[in-house]
């Protein structure tokens, strides 16, 4: 695994995530990673990490409990995430010694809760969330935006996760639109999800990585909309049925940045987790929690109407938010 050295690649990348603090909670983690550790590639487990919000996770039973109900209250239509997202993660954390990081694939079309079930996640694991220092947001259109610059990327990142996860091995990391990734970018963190004990000194076992992607969301909703035909519940769509239709899809679209990608072809994304397309009472459902989030009381025609403003589709049918419920909580209450 190639490396940068010294300081200089781990401040290259701190630079370019320092836009995305006014956009999104991106932890910058301590930027230069140790710079002393990352210019000799010696890393180590600083005290404070031992006894700080890193270390001080909430135990696996009490994270499989908020997480079932932070779901059940706000997140909609989406049975198979709530039962792989909660068993994935529950079993990680209660695992005093995971043989690699935990690696989740969240697919689905827009508006249908990747980024929110990443945020329920992570709240429910770390104290701060999405704003711990040991969280890590990157978006590839904001921070890996041209093709030509991969390699740069490619050392920037291994610096990036190689010192973060030196100063707190709890880390996580998030990836948002992976499908707008340049292609072989994601192979560049292979080493880190495989089975390795160490590298370079560095344990990556207790890491999560969370990965989110549009890609695979015409398969998914070709699959909801023929059990719909059929006559079927969509609660009875199981994760078998799904789980090669999406991995197959992503790994062999060229536009995705999982095309021919190392970490499918070697089998280190532990869950592949679709997010079904939604429909009409699902928008309204999100419409109420979203009143109520902002003190409006719920009203019934306020609701149908905000839904009934929604865009739908197919064609003939208009049966799934074309948005999901994305734009609800820019809606009008009044």
């Amino acid at each position: 695994m190639k490396l940068r050295s010294a300081a200089g690649a781990a401040l290259g990348l701190a630079l370019l995530l320092s836009p995305v603090r006014a956009l999104e909670p991106v932890s910058m983690g301590l930027a230069l990673a140790g710079t002393a550790a990352i210019a000799g590639y010696v890393f180590y487990r600083p005290l404070h990490c031992r006894f700080g919000e890193c270390c001080g996770r909430r135990p696996g039973g009490d994270v499989e409990t908020a997480l079932q109900k932070d779901f059940q209250k706000r997140l909609f239509g989406q049975h198979l995430v709530q039962k792989v997202v909660v068993k994935a993660v529950t079993s990680f954390l209660n695992n005093a010694n995971p043989k690699k990081p935990l690696t989740l694939s969240l697919h689905g079309c827009t508006g249908t809760g990747k980024n929110y079930v990443s945020k329920i996640i992570a709240e429910n694991i770390y104290k701060a969330g999405l704003n711990s220092k040991y969280v890590h947001l990157f978006v590839s259109t904001l921070h890996f935006p041209h093709n030509s610059k991969i390699e740069q990327y490619m050392e920037d990142l291994q610096t990036w996760i190689q010192g973060n996860v030196s100063e707190c091995a709890q880390s996580m990391f998030i990836f948002d639109e992976v499908d707008k990734m340049p292609p072989g970018l994601i192979d560049s963190i292979q080493p880190f999800l495989d089975y390795y004990e160490k590298l370079d000194g560095v344990s990556y076992q207790e890491a999560i990585f969370i990965f989110l992607s549009n890609a695979g969301a015409e398969k998914i909703t070709e699959v909801a909309l023929d059990y719909w035909k059929s006559g079927k519940k969509r609660e009875d769509i199981s994760l078998k049925e799904l789980n090669d239709v999406v991995s197959q899809s992503v790994f062999n679209n060229k536009n995705s940045g999982f095309w021919h990608s190392s970490l499918i072809d070697r089998n280190l994304i532990d869950f592949f987790v679709p997010f079904l397309p939604l429909e009409y009472e699902h928008v309204k459902m999100c419409v109420r929690v979203e009143m109520e989030t902002r003190g409006y009381p719920v009203d019934e025609d306020i609701v149908s109407r905000v839904a009934d403003e929604m865009t739908y589709f197919p064609e003939e049918e208009k049966l799934y938010s074309r948005k999901g419920c994305k734009t609800i909580p820019n809606a009008d209450f009044d």
